[in-house]
């Protein structure tokens, strides 16, 4: 059961981000199990079992990223992440649909709702799917907004797709989108309240989750009929 993080997790996260290399990592090793390794894989199996519990309807499946990286990727950098996430999404979406997902880094966390894949074809059927579902999608980004504070990411096109009017602009015209929040060290971080935060929040943004799945089945079909 998750318990917190604690300043030791961000203390960890910070000097391996200055020392990442092989020899201090197994210097530290216990460090990185208590601090950081156990209460993440326990905050992340826990979260999953209460957003099964509020939506049985989904069929969620977790993965959790691991600190080692790919040897073939390192372009330079060290073998280990200096951050970690998890993500939650649908069972059949594997590692391309929507997610939510929660990360944690040396300065504190976020947490959010977005898609894996940000490929043309994704971007032009949520653009279309919007231009579908106008008024659904504006009371999606009306009760996110209310919720807030939530921050949108993501590229904006140089040259916008489309004039959907001030509210819907700002999301109609990314080439890549998700919403999330990030808070700093300290708080429900430290308690074991952060898994019933989390789903507070992916509850919130479930309206916008469930309208990414069904851009993500229109991709699916566009894509079998290639």
């Amino acid at each position: 059961m998750f318990q917190g993080f604690s300043q030791a997790t961000g203390d960890f996260l910070w000097s391996l981000a200055m020392n990442n290399d092989r020899t201090w990592f197994m210097a530290h090793k216990q460090e990185y199990e208590d601090a950081l390794n156990t209460p993440f894989r326990a905050l992340a199996f826990e979260t999953l079992e209460k957003m099964q519990a509020a939506f049985p309807d989904q069929e969620f499946q977790l993965h959790i990223a691991r600190i080692y990286r790919d040897a073939r990727r390192l372009f330079g950098r060290g073998p280990y992440k200096d951050h970690l996430w998890f993500s939650i999404q649908s069972g059949e979406r594997r590692a391309m649909g929507p997610m939510f997902w929660f990360e944690l880094g040396g300065t504190g966390w976020s947490c959010g709702c977005g898609n894996w894949e940000d490929s043309a074809d994704v971007g032009e059927h949520w653009r279309q799917r919007i231009d579908r579902e106008p008024k659904r999608f504006e009371k999606i980004v009306k009760g996110i907004e209310a919720r807030g504070p939530f921050t949108l990411y993501g590229p904006v096109y140089k040259r916008p797709k489309a004039d959907r009017g001030e509210r819907l602009n700002p999301w109609y015209n990314r080439k890549h989108l998700s919403v999330g929040y990030e808070q700093g060290y300290g708080g429900v971080m430290y308690t074991p309240d952060l898994p019933d935060a989390l789903v507070d929040t992916f509850t919130a943004l479930m309206p916008l989750f469930l309208f990414l799945k069904d851009v993500w089945n229109d991709v699916l079909i566009e894509r079998a009929g290639r």
